[in-house]
Protein backbone atom coordinates (compact mmCIF):
# COMPACT_ATOMS: atom_id res chain seq x y z
CA UNK A 1 0.00 0.00 0.00
CA UNK A 2 1.43 3.39 -0.98
CA UNK A 3 1.59 6.12 1.62
CA UNK A 4 -0.59 9.17 1.03
CA UNK A 5 1.41 12.27 0.23
CA UNK A 6 2.21 14.31 3.38
CA UNK A 7 -0.14 12.13 5.43
CA UNK A 8 1.48 13.36 8.68
CA UNK A 9 -0.06 16.80 8.03
CA UNK A 10 -3.62 15.48 7.79
CA UNK A 11 -3.57 12.65 10.34
CA UNK A 12 -2.81 12.67 14.02
CA UNK A 13 -0.25 10.19 15.29
CA UNK A 14 -3.11 8.24 16.82
CA UNK A 15 -4.91 7.97 13.45
CA UNK A 16 -1.92 6.53 11.61
CA UNK A 17 -1.80 2.90 10.58
CA UNK A 18 1.26 0.72 11.24
CA UNK A 19 2.88 1.46 7.87
CA UNK A 20 2.47 5.22 8.29
CA UNK A 21 3.73 5.06 11.88
CA UNK A 22 6.85 3.10 10.92
CA UNK A 23 7.58 5.42 7.98
CA UNK A 24 7.82 8.39 10.36
CA UNK A 25 11.06 7.06 11.78
CA UNK A 26 13.80 9.09 10.11
CA UNK A 27 16.39 6.39 10.77
CA UNK A 28 18.79 8.70 12.63
CA UNK A 29 19.45 5.99 15.27
CA UNK A 30 19.77 8.51 18.10
CA UNK A 31 17.40 6.31 20.08
CA UNK A 32 20.11 3.60 19.96
CA UNK A 33 22.52 5.72 21.98
CA UNK A 34 23.01 4.88 25.63
CA UNK A 35 21.58 7.62 27.81
CA UNK A 36 21.45 8.20 31.51
CA UNK A 37 19.91 10.49 34.06
CA UNK A 38 22.25 11.77 36.73
CA UNK A 39 20.22 11.19 39.86
CA UNK A 40 20.43 9.63 43.30
CA UNK A 41 18.11 6.74 42.51
CA UNK A 42 19.09 3.14 41.88
CA UNK A 43 20.51 2.24 38.48
CA UNK A 44 18.20 1.03 35.76
CA UNK A 45 15.46 2.30 33.47
CA UNK A 46 13.19 5.12 34.57
CA UNK A 47 9.71 6.02 33.45
CA UNK A 48 9.80 9.62 34.64
CA UNK A 49 12.05 12.62 34.25
CA UNK A 50 11.85 14.82 37.32
CA UNK A 51 12.00 18.61 37.07
CA UNK A 52 15.60 18.89 38.27
CA UNK A 53 16.88 16.02 36.10
CA UNK A 54 18.34 15.94 32.61
CA UNK A 55 18.88 13.16 30.09
CA UNK A 56 22.55 12.85 29.17
CA UNK A 57 23.34 11.32 25.79
CA UNK A 58 26.53 9.42 25.11
CA UNK A 59 28.10 8.32 21.86
CA UNK A 60 27.98 4.75 23.16
CA UNK A 61 25.63 2.79 20.92
CA UNK A 62 23.73 -0.41 21.42
CA UNK A 63 25.73 -3.46 20.32
CA UNK A 64 23.15 -4.18 17.60
CA UNK A 65 23.50 -0.83 15.85
CA UNK A 66 25.12 -0.72 12.43
CA UNK A 67 26.54 2.79 12.80
CA UNK A 68 27.18 3.36 9.11
CA UNK A 69 23.67 2.39 8.00
CA UNK A 70 22.02 3.75 11.17
CA UNK A 71 20.02 0.54 11.45
CA UNK A 72 19.45 -2.05 14.13
CA UNK A 73 20.79 -5.41 13.00
CA UNK A 74 18.18 -7.15 15.18
CA UNK A 75 15.23 -4.77 14.77
CA UNK A 76 12.43 -7.35 15.01
CA UNK A 77 13.91 -8.91 18.16
CA UNK A 78 15.43 -5.79 19.71
CA UNK A 79 13.15 -5.61 22.74
CA UNK A 80 13.78 -9.27 23.54
CA UNK A 81 17.56 -9.05 23.14
CA UNK A 82 17.79 -5.69 24.91
CA UNK A 83 15.04 -5.50 27.55
CA UNK A 84 15.46 -1.71 28.08
CA UNK A 85 15.07 -1.03 24.35
CA UNK A 86 11.84 0.88 24.01
CA UNK A 87 9.55 0.18 21.11
CA UNK A 88 7.92 3.56 20.61
CA UNK A 89 4.15 3.16 20.34
CA UNK A 90 1.07 5.36 20.33
CA UNK A 91 0.47 4.25 23.90
CA UNK A 92 3.86 5.29 25.30
CA UNK A 93 4.37 8.36 23.11
CA UNK A 94 3.47 10.70 25.96
CA UNK A 95 6.55 9.48 27.85
CA UNK A 96 9.17 10.28 25.20
CA UNK A 97 11.35 12.56 27.30
CA UNK A 98 14.32 10.33 26.44
CA UNK A 99 13.98 10.91 22.69
CA UNK A 100 16.02 13.76 21.16
CA UNK A 101 14.17 16.92 20.14
CA UNK A 102 14.85 16.15 16.47
CA UNK A 103 12.88 12.87 16.62
CA UNK A 104 9.98 12.93 14.13
CA UNK A 105 7.59 11.29 16.61
CA UNK A 106 8.47 13.84 19.29
CA UNK A 107 8.27 16.76 16.84
CA UNK A 108 4.81 15.72 15.60
CA UNK A 109 3.63 15.02 19.15
CA UNK A 110 4.73 18.56 20.08
CA UNK A 111 3.06 20.06 16.97
CA UNK A 112 6.34 21.05 15.24
CA UNK A 113 6.07 19.11 11.95
CA UNK A 114 8.84 17.19 10.19
CA UNK A 115 12.28 18.75 9.75
CA UNK A 116 13.38 19.67 6.20
CA UNK A 117 15.99 16.88 6.16
CA UNK A 118 13.54 14.09 6.99
CA UNK A 119 13.54 11.20 4.46
CA UNK A 120 9.77 11.55 3.89
CA UNK A 121 10.47 15.03 2.51
CA UNK A 122 13.45 13.85 0.46
CA UNK A 123 12.19 10.97 -1.66
CA UNK A 124 12.82 8.43 1.10
CA UNK A 125 16.55 9.11 1.10
CA UNK A 126 18.63 9.60 4.25
CA UNK A 127 21.45 11.47 2.49
CA UNK A 128 20.37 14.99 3.54
CA UNK A 129 19.91 13.82 7.13
CA UNK A 130 23.47 12.45 7.15
CA UNK A 131 24.84 15.54 5.40
CA UNK A 132 23.22 17.80 8.00
CA UNK A 133 24.80 15.64 10.75
CA UNK A 134 21.39 14.70 12.15
CA UNK A 135 22.14 10.99 12.41
CA UNK A 136 24.61 8.94 14.43
CA UNK A 137 26.40 7.79 11.27
CA UNK A 138 30.04 7.04 12.10
CA UNK A 139 29.86 8.99 15.38
CA UNK A 140 29.44 6.12 17.83
CA UNK A 141 31.36 3.49 19.70
CA UNK A 142 29.84 0.10 20.53
CA UNK A 143 28.93 -0.58 24.14
CA UNK A 144 31.17 -3.67 23.88
CA UNK A 145 34.20 -1.40 23.43
CA UNK A 146 33.82 0.64 26.61
CA UNK A 147 33.62 0.12 30.33
CA UNK A 148 30.06 1.17 31.09
CA UNK A 149 31.18 2.47 34.49
CA UNK A 150 32.86 5.27 32.53
CA UNK A 151 29.63 6.54 30.91
CA UNK A 152 30.33 10.11 31.96
CA UNK A 153 33.45 10.16 29.77
CA UNK A 154 31.32 9.65 26.66
CA UNK A 155 28.69 12.39 27.11
CA UNK A 156 27.97 14.24 23.87
CA UNK A 157 25.72 17.16 22.97
CA UNK A 158 25.26 16.59 19.22
CA UNK A 159 22.20 14.33 19.57
CA UNK A 160 20.32 17.36 20.84
CA UNK A 161 20.80 19.35 17.62
CA UNK A 162 17.50 20.30 16.00
CA UNK A 163 17.91 22.45 12.90
CA UNK A 164 14.32 23.57 12.34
Amino acid sequence: MALAERYWETKTLDEMNTEEWEALCDGCAKCCLNKFIDDDEDEGPTAVLHQDEQVHYTNIACRYLNSHKCECTEYTQRTVLVPDCIALTKENLKDIFFMPTSCAYRRLHEGRGLPHWHPLLNGGKKSLMHKKQMSVRNKTISEHQVNLDDFEDFIVRWPLNDLD
